[in-house]
């Protein structure tokens, strides 16, 4: 039975439409992550960008997307989830169209961060209609549905991005994986608008409006700016004492950060959340899944593109294996007996490992590159999907009805400061190994990058590890 205050009470022919509303948002915002990843050696030729401009092309995105996703969680309770998921799918769109525009780097990097803000006020609003309109078994399956999207928008983005930017459609190079969001965004606006249900916002303010945590927000802002910037352009710059210092700079403002969230009267990251069993370590464990994951699709691109001379498209088509194994994987994890779910995250975590530490064989010269690749790619691939649907439910599915918010726009948060810390430190791996994308260090910065990404699997796994049995 739904309260007053249930989407599910509002919507129009049950639902299925929200769910299938609420996931292209999704899709889209995923999309947009990867699409760029694959255009970014024609970004830096076309723009004679840096290799650390191309990395904040890439992770400027989803640096503002992480930091305001708990902020717009916060703010769909406060005035509507159809409401937010609206202004941020407007913003998204109308920056697209900016940066597909873009005629400077610093133009394109600076319209990305509006496309992050767009990203971090609809999609909180997704896992959160999930929550609400849905339960037990019904709950689980629409889960295993949003982690087919994560998998599926980011094999699409590879590939379509691979499409477009290798078409040079009218000799226009990498602007149409931008420009292609618009007409997409257009249809999405006019279906969203018809389907989400109508916000009830005297109960919505009633049950859950606490305001915003305004110093939690600026110190992890802070924060997270001061890490991944140094990450960055540390290689490029020659590790400066500065770069030192923002890394220093980072770990106190961290500090301060989880100080103010034990005594703030509106936490940022509420407490009941936190304290909910295993959520913490799940959490943790997202971070790092996603970090490698992130990593190796910005690194592995650079890689295929300028390492072994493929185009767009043959680079793109390189990433459908492990992508193909995310979501099809992850859709069905649900039918491992329930017996096995507590080891499930471990375990597929150390199949993870292995397939990376598979391509850093390939990448190195010392293995066959085509069955290996194939085989390894879609074992790191597949053993993510295994893990992350489970730690994503672990740290959900523990949670109040009314802190359902707050727990998506934790884990969203943790999945794209995952993907910004990823870009951030396995790109900055390769690139100090490859400055150019003609070096002669390729070899060895691939294979340096899934050792890395391989090291992330098995932190995620002994992070898993503590997440206490049902």
């Amino acid at each position: 039975m739904t309260t007053p205050s249930s989407p599910a009470t509002a919507l129009r022919g049950g639902t299925r439409p929200l769910l299938l509303v609420v996931l292209a948002g999704q899709f889209m915002a995923i999309l947009d992550a990867t699409i760029v990843t694959v255009a970014a050696p024609s970004v830096r030729a076309d723009l004679g960008a840096s290799g650390a401009a191309l990395q904040f092309v890439v992770a400027g995105y989803t640096v503002v997307y992480a930091v305001l996703l708990v902020t717009g969680a916060r703010l769909g309770r406060m005035f509507g989830h159809r409401r937010l998921f609206l202004i941020g799918l407007a913003l998204f769109t109308v920056a697209s169209l900016a940066c597909g525009l873009a005629g400077t780097t610093e133009r394109l990097v600076a319209f990305r961060l509006f496309q992050g803000a767009g990203a971090a006020l609809m999609v909180p609003q997704v896992l959160s209609l999930i929550q609400l309109a849905f339960a037990g078994a019904a709950r689980a399956r629409a889960v295993s549905a949003y982690t087919t999207v994560l998998a599926g928008g980011a094999v699409t983005g590879q590939v379509l991005g691979g499409v477009l930017t290798g078409a040079d459609i009218a000799g226009s190079g990498w602007r149409p994986v931008f420009l292609v969001n618009v007409p997409i965004g257009l249809v999405l606006l006019v279906a969203a608008a018809r389907l989400l249900p109508v916000d009830r916002l005297p109960a919505d303010r009633a049950r859950g409006a606490r305001g915003l945590d305004l110093p939690g927000l600026l110190t992890l802002s802070s924060a997270v700016l001061l890490l991944v910037v140094p990450l960055t352009v540390g290689h490029e710059w020659g590790w400066p004492v500065e770069c030192l210092l923002m890394l220093a700079g980072s770990a106190v403002f961290f500090g301060v950060f989880a100080v103010t969230q034990r005594t703030a009267a509106v936490p940022l990251l509420p407490r009941a959340v936190l304290r909910a069993p295993g959520a913490v370590p799940a959490t943790m464990a997202v971070f790092l899944m996603m970090a490698g994951y992130a990593g190796f699709l910005f690194a592995m691109t650079l890689y295929f593109q300028g390492g072994l001379g493929l185009s767009p498209l043959a680079a793109g088509l390189a990433f459908v294996l492990p992508a193909l194994g995310f979501g099809l994987v992850g859709l069905n994890w649900r039918r491992v007996p329930a017996r096995y779910h507590h080891g499930l995250v471990p375990a597929a975590l150390a199949v993870s490992a292995a397939g990376y530490a598979g391509v850093a064989l390939v990448a190195s010269g010392l293995g066959p590159a085509g069955p290996l690749y194939q085989l390894s790619a879609t074992l790191a691939g597949a053993g993510m999907g295994a893990a992350y649907g489970p730690a994503l439910h672990a740290a959900l599915s523990r949670v109040a009805p009314r802190d359902a918010a707050d727990a998506s726009g934790l884990t969203a948060t943790a999945t794209q400061l995952g993907q910004a810390v990823g870009v951030a430190v396995l790109g900055g791996v390769y690139l100090a190994m490859a400055p150019s994308a003609t070096s002669s260090g390729t070899a060895g910065a691939g294979a340096a990058v899934n050792l890395v990404a391989a090291c992330l699997m098995l932190l995620a796994g002994l992070c898993a590890a503590f997440i206490p049995r049902r």
